[in-house]
């Protein structure tokens, strides 16, 4: 049992001797403020706790997009212009099997194989215990070399449903109207598919860019305790567990601004990619 003199201080604390109006604009100051108090169990504020660990995952949000974008369109693309034939046959299988295991799962299998039985990579973690000591290119290529099992459990999610987004969206596009038109009046194939049918048909590639990029960013706590990887996934993780409710605040509240920069993002590669799209 609490004693009372203690439960007056936390009611105070918390802000729950005031009406119910005056509290929720104190606290929601707080959070326009970035201030989400103190961590139960660091001890440190949320922002400095959160912040510690947020460039670790914007690093594997960032690659884990551009890789995701850098490959899959592409393949979507060779997947059309080669639809019903065996590379096209070959790859959706592929794409589906991995697509089926889950990233954490598929991370799981990944350590155990490559890096306990083969020792190839290492078990987890971003960098190794001494790589301050070595030099700067020696750490970039060991944070690399750490890099490589998390990246492909990370684009197993993503990589069968933007492949064929950006397949099906290029088959659609090369059978409308305007593409039959356009050979009709002697355009060559090439320049057809490739200039006008292929731009149209990354608008939806553009409209889910910002979204995913938001998602990726704030990290994947299954993926990272798999590798142990300091991230904001594993912190919002313990926290959940510790109940240490100020970092889940904070998470909560930093990823919905990740989202919206990601939705702006979003917006913005629809007009670079659709001319016709303007802001009023």
């Amino acid at each position: 049992v609490i004693p009372e003199d203690q439960l007056a201080q936390l009611t105070e604390y918390y802000g729950f001797d005031e009406p119910l109006p005056v509290a929720y604009a104190s606290w929601l100051w707080d959070v326009v403020r970035l201030d989400f108090g103190d961590s139960f169990r660091y001890s440190e504020p949320v922002l400095r706790v959160i912040g510690d660990r947020l460039p670790v995952s914007i690093y594997y949000g960032l690659i884990t997009a551009f890789l995701t974008y850098g490959i899959c369109i592409p393949l979507g693309i060779l997947k059309a212009i080669k639809h019903r034939t065996n590379v096209d046959n070959l790859t959706s299988v592929l794409i589906f099997v991995g697509y089926a295991v889950p990233g954490f799962a598929l991370g799981a299998v990944l350590s155990n194989l490559f890096a306990v039985r083969f020792e190839i990579f290492p078990l987890g973690g971003f960098q190794s215990g001494g790589a301050a000591e070595l030099s700067l290119l020696a750490q970039a290529w060991d944070v690399v070399w750490h890099s490589v099992l998390p990246l492909i459990a990370y684009l197993a999610g993503a990589f069968a449903v933007t492949t064929m987004l950006m397949k099906n969206s290029l088959i659609e596009n090369m059978s409308a109207d305007y593409v039959k038109t356009a050979l009709a009046k002697g355009l060559s194939w090439r320049r057809t598919v490739f200039v006008h049918a292929l731009r149209n048909s990354l608008i939806p590639m553009a409209t889910s860019v910002g979204t995913l990029l938001g998602i990726f960013m704030t990290g994947s706590f299954l993926i990272e305790r798999v590798f142990n990887i300091r991230g904001v996934g594993l912190l919002s993780f313990e926290a959940i567990q510790a109940r240490d409710f100020p970092v889940v605040l904070g998470f909560l509240v930093i990823s919905s601004v990740l989202l919206m920069v990601g939705n702006l993002i979003s917006d913005l590669a629809v007009a670079f990619v659709d001319p016709r799209v303007r802001f009023e």
